[in-house]
């Protein structure tokens, strides 16, 4: 009986280590680090339109975040200490340092009252419009393979992933490294 105990627990255990890590490799984003990253576009509160080939020549922080995510809200404060320490900056081989927001969201009021309320500063927000938060059914989080936010890709003045889902701190060593 102890056997079979011991056999049945061990397989639950393994079992549950196969669903966690499956769903941790499914969860992760499709590109990775020296990919070029996928070309987009998309609306800005404005009403203009965001094209992420205006910025080459410029490293990059694309975050994926919506309105509606308690931790893309706690993570906001550290990509907004990014943003204002390295925007601006002069890079050895850069013309600087941009955000962009990228908010999957279904309601468009409630990401531009997102925006102001939550203090994000930069200039480049963008919707990815999505009916019922499947990311993979929004168009610029699908053509990054986003499957959870906040989602974060620092792209390099040539359009080279260069991090995916870096700290705050990853970034912020990365980026003093390249300036001037």
């Amino acid at each position: 009986m102890k056997k079979i105990f011991s056999r049945s627990t061990l397989l639950f255990l393994a079992a549950i280590a196969v669903f966690y890590f499956g769903k941790k490799i499914y969860m992760m984003p499709k590109y990775d680090d020296g990919e070029m990253a996928p070309a987009f576009s998309g609306p800005m509160p404005d009403g203009s339109t965001f094209q992420l080939s205006d910025l080459k020549g410029y490293y990059v922080l694309v975050d994926f975040w919506g309105s509606w995510c308690f931790p893309c809200k706690a993570e906001s404060p550290h990509i907004i200490d990014l943003y204002q320490k390295f925007n601006g900056r002069k890079f050895k081989d850069a013309r600087g340092f941009e955000v962009v927001g990228v908010a999957i969201d279904k309601d468009e009021n409630r990401w531009k009252r997102a925006i102001g309320k939550w203090g994000l500063p930069w200039k480049y927000q963008v919707i990815d419009l999505n009916s019922n938060f499947k990311f993979f059914d929004a168009k610029i989080a699908g053509a990054f393979g986003v499957k959870e936010v906040p989602t974060k890709f620092l792209i390099n003045p040539e359009g080279r992933i260069v991090g995916v889902n870096q700290s705050a701190e990853e970034i912020a060593t990365y980026l003093s490294n390249h300036l001037e």
